[in-house]
């Protein structure tokens, strides 16, 4: 095994994980679930069992690596605080074991793995079905948007991630004047 990624989707009402091994540079398929979190009220149990199955998660599959989906910027701030402290806490518990953790942006991980940035949950399901030849497809695609950071990670491992690349500050304001003021 050279590497094995996990990939997690967080979230307060469901946090989706996947877990893929590579084998000279070929994908195979580990795991695939979510963590249902619906059915408690209080926000910072959600919060404290996000971690330890993030922890459970690690100490079993020894991951080398993390992919984790950003948060999109949405309208209620109230669904984003919720969802930044989901990922914040998910990213701890990798940090608390030592796993780099790499964030991607939705559109990145659907780019990856269908093509398109503004490609569904079920067409990035199908895609995954074909990639990793999974029989069935949950019933619910958090745990295949987890599976697709992972998957996302492994198409871009190798290559620089995160946009533009500056050569010094005078370029970064050359290429930045709107932001200047």
């Amino acid at each position: 095994m050279e590497k094995i990624i996990l990939g997690i989707d967080p979230g307060t009402t469901i946090m989706g994980f996947g877990v893929i091994a590579i084998e000279r540079k070929n994908m195979k398929f580990i795991q695939l679930n979510e963590l249902v979190l619906s059915k408690y009220d209080d926000h910072y149990k959600k919060l404290k069992l996000i971690f330890e199955r993030t922890v459970e998660l690690i100490d079993t599959y020894n991951p080398d690596e993390i992919a984790i989906e950003a948060p999109f910027f949405g309208k209620n701030v109230q669904s984003m605080l919720k969802l930044g402290r989901a990922q914040g806490v998910a990213m701890a518990a990798g940090l608390s074991r030592g796993i780099p953790i790499i964030e991607y942006e939705p559109k990145k991980i659907k780019m990856a793995i269908t093509g398109n940035g503004n490609a569904s949950k079920e067409q990035v399901a199908k895609m995954l079905q074909q990639l990793l030849g999974l029989k069935e497809l949950p019933k619910n695609l958090d745990s295949t948007d987890g599976l697709a950071a992972a998957v996302c990670h492994h198409f871009n491992s190798g290559k620089v991630t995160g946009g533009t690349s500056y050569s010094g500050w005078d370029a970064f304001v050359k290429q930045n004047s709107g932001r200047i003021s």
